[in-house]
């Protein structure tokens, strides 16, 4: 049996002439969080839209859960969170999450489930357009809740947040890995390194390294993640 949920094998992703990915081969293991840093521009995100498959790809293979990336099969088994809020402002955060369910199918109470998920259950009957950015930012990960996927794509789902909102999205995640959810998150704040179970650094659509973050500080020879990753950098140039 596969060890992996997600088999990245030699993806190249051409962006307007410019190789976005660069022969990019990476495994994802299943029930762990797995941090994807790098700076903007890095393939953060085009390497989460391939593995979606809303990205297309010009050569290699993108396995997600044993199929091709961007199968039918996949949609109810892959939770997908971009960068910008993906919800109707002019409806209720209840209101949205009742849309999406209706669209998966799944039961009512998963709306109830997954409010409480997100600690929104106090402002569900809100306009999305009145919430704080960190609050919108929660209803689509509660959207991507929804049905209970068993792979998490989550693109820089902490960026601009409060440092508490951003603890207590960690200890979610840790809580949802724990109950066997894999999950994928970007972001730029190298200091979430220590948050994950595994790493992947990026820089100009190129994989830089994957490991533990105690195996990258081993293989460099430094004391913290930041370090290692300059080190990795200067040694690709």
């Amino acid at each position: 049996m596969n060890d992996h949920a997600v088999q990245l094998t030699n993806v190249v992703v051409n962006r307007n002439g410019i190789l976005a990915l660069d022969d990019v081969s990476v495994g994802i293991g299943f029930g762990r969080i797995t941090g994807l840093l790098g700076p903007s521009g890095s393939g953060k995100s085009t390497l989460m839209r391939a593995i979606v498959g809303v990205q297309i790809v010009a050569s290699g293979s993108v396995t997600v859960l044993g199929l091709p990336a961007g199968a039918p099969e996949l949609r109810s088994r892959v939770g997908y969170v971009t960068q910008a809020p993906s919800v109707y402002r002019d409806l209720t955060v209840r209101e949205n999450l009742s849309y999406f369910r209706n669209i998966l199918g799944t039961r009512n109470a998963d709306v109830d489930r997954v409010l409480e998920a997100v600690d929104l259950t106090s402002v569900q009957s809100q306009m999305v357009k009145t919430l704080s950015g960190g609050q919108e930012g929660r209803v689509s990960l509660a959207t991507a809740l929804l049905g209970k996927p068993e792979l998490l794509i989550l693109d820089e789902p902490t960026v601009g947040l409060d440092p508490v909102l951003r603890r207590d999205l960690w200890a979610l995640f840790h809580t949802l890995a724990d109950s066997g959810i894999t999950i994928l998150i970007s972001s730029h704040v190298m200091d979430e390194a220590s948050r994950c179970h595994d790493l992947i650094l990026m820089r100009d659509g190129k994989l830089l390294a994957q490991g533990t973050e105690r195996e990258l500080l081993l293989q460099t020879s430094t004391d913290d993640i930041e370090s290692a990753f300059l080190h990795l950098v200067d040694g690709h140039t």
